[in-house]
């Protein structure tokens, strides 16, 4: 059984991605996965802000990529600024049809469908804080163990709705 189910129990799906935004961040997913990488997409941080994807790697380094499927997405977005204070990196990821153009030049830039993706600039490297990365690695991991039950539970009881 897949992590991310498109049905909206699903903790990766709340109605809010549209569907090209899902892509990409299949495609991050699938394109980055030899990377050792861990995933965990739609993280609520301390500042009460959602991550659109967030990723671990074995160094302990925290990852945030911010999906856009579309210019009017990303001219609309006044907060991505603020999701830089809870990582070592940080991507904007979109699909092709997006110019690369409009994004700032000095993040991180992914573009993405959904079979892979390719990192046409890589992300410039501010450790975390000690605190903030403990924090923030435990919120990871209990929201990530979390899921897990609740997908266990859902296998086990297909007709419990738990919210």
């Amino acid at each position: 059984m897949p992590i991310i189910s498109p049905h909206q129990n699903s903790e990766g799906f709340d109605g809010r991605q549209s569907e090209m935004a899902m892509s990409i961040r299949r495609g991050i997913m699938k394109g980055l996965e030899e990377s050792d990488l861990v995933f965990l997409p739609e993280l609520t941080l301390s500042s009460g802000r959602r991550a659109d994807l967030i990723a671990l790697n074995r160094k302990g380094e925290i990852i945030i990529f911010e999906i856009k499927s579309s210019i009017a997405d990303f001219q609309t977005d006044s907060k991505w600024h603020e999701y830089k204070d809870y990582c070592d990196k940080f991507y904007f990821a979109t699909h092709p049809g997006v110019p690369i153009e409009i994004f700032p030049d000095k993040e991180g830039f992914i573009f993405a469908d959904e079979y892979g993706c390719e990192i046409l600039r890589e992300a410039q490297l501010q450790k975390l804080n000690a605190a903030t990365r403990k924090a923030l690695t435990l919120r990871f991991a209990r929201s990530a163990a979390l899921r897990t039950k609740r997908l266990t539970l859902q296998e086990q009881f297909d007709d419990i709705v738990i919210d």
